[in-house]
């Protein structure tokens, strides 16, 4: 009785640890609050969305349409190179069999940079094309593993004498050997297409802009938070894949040559077969059609009439860009960004022709530096006279003669808190090192920012070089680690929003969101000081479509543009003709958009501090993270 319970009991928790994350998955797909921890109520939009956002939809179409080809042309190349390697010598064989299995013991991560490399040493232009390639190659191993133990297993002397009876190799082939090593070819081909659609790491190094699949969408989402519409693809995906599994359990095995219902078969089994063998085919087939069309008809990837964005996460309202499209005929590539370490790379390899990107500060000194930019034409861009002379000036510290550079957001780092949970007044960064929050202080997932907020609490620049306050700020950090709960860039609004921490280091724009969305939260720039920031567009050097680029600042720069973004993304402007257009004046007057010299005296930029003192910030904040 007691081995029954403990039996059913093991049963019913692996059941739990299985499918409550895809239950909870599920729920918030209905949720109509975007927050995971607030309940707001049933609703069916996040699935409108999903098929109203385009970003998604083409991830999807990416992956459907990447995944058949690849797998279909591995298919074909895996075959004949399989036959090629069965027909060679044992000795060579050996050698043949060992050169395949080495793709499929690399690390992927090793694949998809050796690849990269290749692409741009070749001058590929990185984007659907590179990532075909990429997946066709990892994927024709596997279609050689599969298809060889079959062709051991076909009888020589059959395909022998279709030939002494008067058959061409060919039509031999197809006739005698080809229907023996069939089950191997289709196991190929479906491995190779589940392989496709399942890889990430390959896809992340090998594609372009305006190119995503679903994994990397999806980790890109994750980076920034994940949307609604995320949970409500992965509940259709989780459910296709449950009516699949349905429909093969259900499936009779019937016997060759007989039909289901002369075998006794139900109806419904014969139905579940029909709907397995002619529909679901029939459903992918058309998918892949339609995504092919999709791309056929796409020029956004081929055309010289176009701008290629690289902009952080959430930084500007979509119907924007399809505002830009609309008035000037320019089709916008858009593609994002999570923080300045992770973009800088991908400029100074000169991989990806980006037109127009968002540096923080000390990014655009640090590329101004080793001559990544390309001067800026302001002849092209009228609309700077909106932006505010003080933010020019400011400019001025990363960018001397304001050559390169426009403002585009700007802020501060300061501290959110939740006056539900923090009763006391917060005025100084000590607060994040308090015992009493432990394990409810979200802490920013950024060296700079980390470090930043570690030296101006000991009362040091936070552009400072000197090790040993570097190595102070980073026992300090060490020691603040027990009491962090999580180290996050964006995610920090939503935990924020929905009470699951008391205090989190914050971007001011974030800021006036998560206050609108939370009453309960209070935004404060500490007293010992904190950085003020300038983000700014820049024109890459390799830029191929400048001018391009020049109109889509021009045009961000209109005053009913950037108050149409602020008003998204809510991010301080340096647009003052866009200020003005801010009705509410409580907004237009915050002192967290907007906050004054005073609140501003002890605060300060970013400064590029060269190549050797990134390595060592670097280096440190690795250690801090490791430990």
């Amino acid at each position: 009785m007691i081995r029954r319970f403990l039996q059913r009991f093991y049963l019913v928790l692996i059941f739990i640890l299985l499918y409550s994350p895809i239950v909870t998955l599920m729920v918030l797909s209905f949720n109509s609050s975007k927050s995971r921890s607030k309940w707001g109520g049933f609703t069916l939009k996040w699935y409108e969305r999903l098929f109203q956002n385009d970003q998604i939809m083409s991830a999807l179409y990416t992956t459907l349409l990447i995944a058949l080809l690849s797998a279909l042309i591995a298919t074909l190349i895996g075959t004949a190179a399989a036959i090629g390697i069965h027909s060679m010598k044992k000795k060579y064989r050996t050698v043949m069999m060992g050169v395949t299995n080495i793709p499929m013991l690399n690390a992927d991560i090793v694949t998809g940079i050796s690849l990269m490399l290749l692409f741009i040493a070749f001058r590929f232009s990185l984007g659907f094309s590179t990532i075909l390639i990429a997946h066709i190659t990892f994927n024709i191993p596997y279609v050689i593993l599969s298809v060889m133990p079959k062709l051991k297993q076909t009888n020589v002397s059959t395909y022998e004498a279709a030939l002494d009876l008067g058959a061409s190799p060919l039509y031999a082939f197809f006739k005698v050997v080809f229907p023996d090593i069939l089950p191997g070819v289709s196991s190929g081909f479906l491995l190779a297409f589940t392989m496709s659609l399942d890889d990430f790491i390959i896809t992340h190094f090998t594609k372009g802009p305006g190119v995503d699949t679903l994994s990397t969408k999806i980790y890109s989402e994750v980076r920034k938070g994940i949307k609604p519409e995320m949970y409500a693809l992965s509940t259709l995906l989780f459910l296709s894949v449950l009516l699949l599994m349905i429909l093969v359990n259900l499936a009779p095995d019937e016997k060759k040559g007989r039909h289901p219902a002369a075998s006794g078969v139900s109806k419904r089994q014969a139905v579940s077969t029909f709907v397995l063998k002619k529909v679901v085919p029939a459903v992918m087939i058309l998918l892949i059609t339609i995504s092919g069309v999709f791309y056929a008809s796409r020029d956004k990837l081929s055309s010289d009439n176009q701008v290629i964005v690289y902009n952080w996460g959430e930084y500007m309202d979509p119907q924007i860009l399809e505002l830009f499209e609309k008035e000037t005929g320019i089709q916008v590539v858009y593609e994002e960004f999570e923080t300045n370490e992770i973009m800088y790379p991908k400029i100074q390899s000169g991989a990806i022709a980006y037109d127009v990107v968002c540096p923080s500060d000390y990014m655009i000194q640090r590329m101004i530096q080793n001559d990544l930019l390309a001067e800026i034409d302001y002849t092209n861009i009228p609309n700077i006279k909106n932006i505010g002379q003080t933010y020019l000036d400011q400019s001025r510290q990363f960018d001397p003669e304001n050559k390169y550079s426009v403002p585009y957001c700007w802020g501060t780092v300061g501290i959110l808190y939740n006056k539900t949970m923090v009763t006391e007044p917060v005025t100084s960064w000590s607060i994040l090192w308090d015992p009493k929050y432990k394990n409810n202080i979200l802490m920013q997932d950024s060296v700079r920012d980390a470090f930043g907020v570690a030296l101006k609490y000991l009362g040091y620049s936070l552009n400072s070089t000197d090790l040993d306050e570097l190595e102070a700020a980073k026992a300090l950090l060490l020691k603040q680690k027990p009491l962090i709960q999580a180290y996050v860039i964006d995610q920090v609004r939503d935990k924020m929003i929905g009470n699951e921490a008391a205090i989190g280091v914050i971007y001011s724009g974030e800021a006036i969101y998560t206050q609108s969305e939370n009453p309960d939260l209070e935004y404060v720039i500490p007293q010992e000081g904190s950085n003020v920031w300038i983000d700014s567009w820049v024109i890459p050097k390799n830029a191929k479509h400048k001018k391009n680029a020049e109109a889509f600042i021009n045009f961000l720069c209109r005053a009913d543009i950037a108050k149409m973004n602020f008003d998204y993304i809510t991010y301080s402007t340096p647009n003052e003709a866009a200020r003005e257009l801010i009705k509410d004046e409580a907004i237009r007057n915050s002192p967290v958009a907007f906050p004054s010299a005073q609140q501003l005296e002890n605060c300060e930029t970013f400064n590029f501090l060269g190549e050797k003192n990134d390595r060592i910030y670097n280096q440190m904040w690795r250690e801090v993270k490791s430990r």
